[in-house]
């Protein structure tokens, strides 16, 4: 087990962490697919397909399925363009923060701990969702998708941010909800939460094996030793 009193900054994911944004993204993909006459698919089924960015997303909405198959490029980047547009209109609608999250945030940022965002999530969508929801101001910085050449489960976007806050990764914390959260920390070499009321495609996180599981986000203040 990881040692917790050298940790100086906690790195987040977004969704499924933070924010429940499925419906979020469920009607931005389900408008996409309709404009171009593609079937429809579930909120379960985006659900499970969440966390490995919007591209990845959509490609297997347009399949139907986890592990897509080639789709038309051409056909892609124009339901892409319409997710986005979808997107942007509805990033202040259609989500909830999870329950304890902004008095937790207060805490950890009250107790001293620099506070960070990293996800998949195209970068675009990063400040203004996190904005709506009134929580960005608990982050000094902040990680989407498409800023670095590779997404998590790589380790970059992790190291990244471990040298924009010049620490080690045994002084970071990352809290994600999802096997991509788990397998980037590890291979960091930064210790992990893994949050049991996410996402993970359908997947309990305790089968990840992650250095901690915990079942609400305020079990992270306790977990820290906050007073």
């Amino acid at each position: 087990m990881s040692d917790l009193n050298n940790v100086k900054v906690i790195l987040f994911d977004l969704d499924g962490t933070l924010i429940d944004s499925v419906s979020q993204l469920y009607l931005a993909v389900q408008a996409a697919l309709n404009a171009h006459q593609l079937p429809a698919v579930s909120l379960e089924q985006v659900k499970e397909w969440i966390g490995n960015g919007a591209e990845v997303l959509l490609k297997r909405a347009m399949c139907r399925q986890y592990h897509f198959h080639d789709v038309d490029e051409v056909l892609f980047l124009q339901v892409k363009a319409d997710f986005d547009h979808h997107y942007h209109a509805g990033i202040d609608k259609d989500y909830s923060l999870y329950p304890f999250v902004p008095e937790t945030l207060s805490a950890l940022a009250q107790a001293g701990y620099s506070l960070a965002v990293v996800t998949n999530k195209p970068d675009e969508f990063v400040q203004p969702l996190l904005q709506s929801a009134g929580i960005a101001q608990f982050f000094s910085h902040t990680l989407g998708g498409g800023r670095l050449p590779a997404k998590k489960p790589d380790p970059m976007p992790l190291h990244y941010l471990c040298e924009q806050f010049n620490v080690k990764p045994t002084e970071t914390l990352m809290v994600g909800d999802s096997k991509n959260d788990i397998q980037a920390a590890r291979a960091a070499g930064i210790p992990v939460v893994g949050l049991s009321y996410g996402y993970n495609h359908g997947e309990p996180i305790e089968n990840c094996q992650p250095d901690w599981v915990l079942h609400r986000f305020d079990e992270l203040a306790s977990l820290l030793a906050l007073k």
